[in-house]
């Protein structure tokens, strides 16, 4: 009995040994390391490190919904119009030896109605204005918008980016109101100095540009005089050049900025015949005022531009001026004198001024204003046949005043309401927008006002 049970544990020994061998002679697979999203927190809330990478990538964006209302001069007009706006930014930073390398997108998406359509009374961007015989002009657009796409590395900046010009951006984003706010094709370096002093010179391609910050892009093409001092563009040697100096300290801010830049013109009768180069320049100077003595948050900007040879830094956009019944008078950057032949630039300036106020953390107001003034070199054909005797520019002058109260329940969400109101003098008597025609030789109009008001709903994220 002891040899059998000898003999049963030395196989069960001798299996378990064997079986061990093998085992051991199986091959083994480790799982593989897990590598979870880290939080960046180098660059500011919201950005988290790429896997497998050293960059930090941050994805926001914005939903707006706007329901406006507006003053109807036409039966082809509508009284209402309606916007939805989709936003999506990217923003992907790497720190290197030489400085923060980033890259940023911002692409939007916009449905427009009514009031909105290009073909309509734009409340919003009163100054492009054109009164269509048909609704159907006006009903309904939908556009795209690369809005932003550039490169920093250290001091550079190139690509599509806010232009070095700009200083004030409205809170409100009436595009109306005459402040220089584009975004453009542009190559710049900023040297900066310490205590919140920099220098940035930038080439910049305006016709790239838009104006207006809520919407699609508008052409910032020089504007040309037609009629008897029509003068056709031609192409242009250089882009324009911008150079500022600007300073950010706890108090708020300052800038001083300027533009240079060259155009072409021919006469229609001789495409091929240049009448010369003509020089085209701007200046601009601003400065905010933080107010924590007030509420915290609360600033007051206050902004004055010149320009000469390019409304469009003045925050007037290219083609016809208008503005409730007045329609068809065209801006013109410059026009060739019919009697002289010489190119003469049109020149004007704008002044700004903005007050932002927290009555509560939730709840705030911005209230903005300006004026402007144009004195445009353009014989208007127009204005012949309505004033019968003599041919004089329009040389507008414009006040527009604008407010909102916005309420933020929760942070990202803006719901609130907004006003305009724009005032237009012209120097001549104009004809009259009217539901036969565009214009009407009957009457003849100096000035005229125009109020809007919309409801924004708005999501940040």
């Amino acid at each position: 009995m002891k040899l059998v049970k000898s003999l049963l544990l030395g196989s069960a020994a001798g299996i378990a040994a064997v079986a061990g061998a093998q085992a051991a002679d199986l091959p083994s697979r480790k799982a593989a390391p897990v590598e979870y999203v880290r939080v960046c927190t180098a660059y500011g809330a919201g950005f988290f490190y790429i896997p497998g990478t050293d960059s930090c990538l941050r994805i926001s964006g914005r939903v707006r919904a706007e329901y406006a209302i507006g003053t109807r001069y036409s039966d082809y007009q509508d009284a209402y119009g309606t916007r939805a706006r989709g936003r999506l930014n990217i923003d992907v930073r790497t720190a290197t030896a030489y400085g923060t390398l980033r890259t940023f997108i911002r692409y939007e998406l916009t449905n427009n109605t009514g009031i909105y359509g290009a073909g309509g009374v734009t409340p919003f961007n009163v100054g492009a204005t054109v009164p269509g015989f048909v609704r159907g002009a006006s009903s309904t657009s939908t556009g795209s918008l690369l809005d932003l796409a550039f490169v920093q590395f250290g001091p550079i900046t190139a690509g599509r980016a806010q232009s070095f010009f700009d200083f004030y951006a409205s809170d409100l984003n009436f595009a109306s109101v005459r402040t220089a706010d584009s975004r453009v094709n542009l190559l710049a370096y900023t040297a900066t100095f310490g205590s919140g002093f920099s220098a940035t010179i930038s080439a910049e391609d305006r016709t790239s540009g838009t104006v207006g910050r809520e919407l699609p892009g508008v052409s910032f093409n020089p504007l040309v005089g037609g009629g008897a001092g029509a003068a056709f563009v031609q192409g242009q040697d250089y882009p324009d050049l911008i150079a500022s100096l600007r300073v950010d300290q706890g108090w708020g801010s300052a800038q001083l900025s300027g533009a240079v830049g060259q155009r072409k013109y021919a006469t229609a009768v001789a495409l091929n015949a240049v009448n010369g180069d003509e020089m085209i320049w701007a200046v601009q100077g601003g400065v905010k005022i933080n107010l924590p003595m007030l509420a915290a948050g609360d600033a007051f900007w206050l902004q004055a531009a010149y320009a000469d040879g390019a409304l469009g830094y003045l925050g007037w956009s290219a083609g016809s001026l208008g503005l409730g019944r007045i329609g068809g008078l065209t801006l013109a950057d410059a026009a060739i004198n019919p009697i002289t032949g010489n190119v003469e630039n049109s020149k004007g300036w704008s002044v700004v001024a903005a007050f932002r106020h927290f009555w509560t953390p939730t709840l705030r107001t911005e209230i903005t204003g300006s004026y402007s003034e144009l004195k445009l070199k353009y014989l208007d054909a127009a204005a012949v046949a309505f004033n019968g005797v003599t041919a004089r520019s329009a040389d507008p002058k414009e006040f527009l005043l604008a407010a909102n109260l916005i309420w933020s329940p929760v942070s990202g969400l803006d719901i609130g309401v907004e006003v305009l109101y724009s005032h237009l003098d012209v120097r001549s008597p104009v004809g009259l927008v009217n539901n036969g025609n565009a214009r009407s030789a009957l009457l003849g109009i100096k000035s005229e006002d125009s109020v809007a008001g919309r409801l924004r709903i708005q999501r940040d994220f």
